[in-house]
């Protein structure tokens, strides 16, 4: 499998980021039916299971390239468009790094129960070497999952570190929303009791001009009267 680059715009990155994804869950999908297409347990492709590895390191690669390009975006909206796509990218690439390490544990566990079969096998028949060519067999193909693995954990572990902070700015983002609405609530509540008093206000001066009024009717009847 070819490699995407690792340059170039973000949405170039990204679209290589896509294409990789798409590859290594095909991989993943060969080795599985692999894996159960005979009853003896299934069988290995080393190269293929290699290549799956590869492409998702790849990934995560470009995710810390992506991760450094999007903050650069100068519209906010766009940057937070793209800063969850980033996150879509690294949590796929994570859910197909699972799927790969799980397969390598059982492909791990087949290589264990063949090799007990293996030691039965040579003391009922004392086949020695036949016993010994299994042995150098399985302990290569046990040593490739172990070097396939190491490998796998030293390029994931950005993607683990890229995650963290995915998780960690969500967090900040709920404690802005949650600050926003208590601002909002609290401008709301303001203008309820603004409007209370204007209303207040209005109706007292009703009331000073409606005494004003009785007041001079009465001086009226007053003065007409001792008059």
């Amino acid at each position: 499998m070819e490699g995407g680059g690792g340059g170039g715009t973000l949405s170039e990155i990204y679209q290589s980021a896509k294409k990789l994804l798409m590859r290594a869950q095909d991989g993943i999908e060969r080795l599985e039916r692999l894996e159960n297409s005979t009853s003896s347990g299934g069988l290995d492709s080393p190269e293929l299971s290699f290549a799956v590895k590869k492409d998702i390191s790849q990934v995560l690669s470009l995710c810390a390239d992506m991760d450094r390009l999007w903050r650069s975006v100068q519209a906010k909206p766009q940057r937070d468009l793209w800063r969850r796509k980033v996150e879509l990218i690294a949590e796929e690439a994570g859910s197909l790094k699972e799927s790969l390490d799980r397969y390598f544990a059982r492909n791990q566990r087949r290589m264990k129960e063949a090799q007990e079969r293996a030691e039965l096998l040579g003391r009922a028949n004392g086949d020695s070497s036949h016993v010994l060519r299994i042995f150098d067999e399985e302990a290569q193909a046990m040593q490739s999952v172990h070097n396939s693995k190491r490998m796998l954990a030293d390029s994931l572990s950005t993607g683990a570190a890229i995650l963290s902070k995915y998780s960690e700015q969500r967090e900040r983002l709920k404690r802005a929303q949650r600050k926003a609405l208590d601002v909002l609530n609290t401008v709301g509540l303001s203008n309820a009791v603004l409007r209370l008093i204007e209303r207040r206000n209005r109706f007292d001066r009703w009331i000073k001009y409606f005494g004003m009024l009785i007041t001079l009717v009465v001086l009226y009847f007053l003065m007409r009267s001792s008059g």
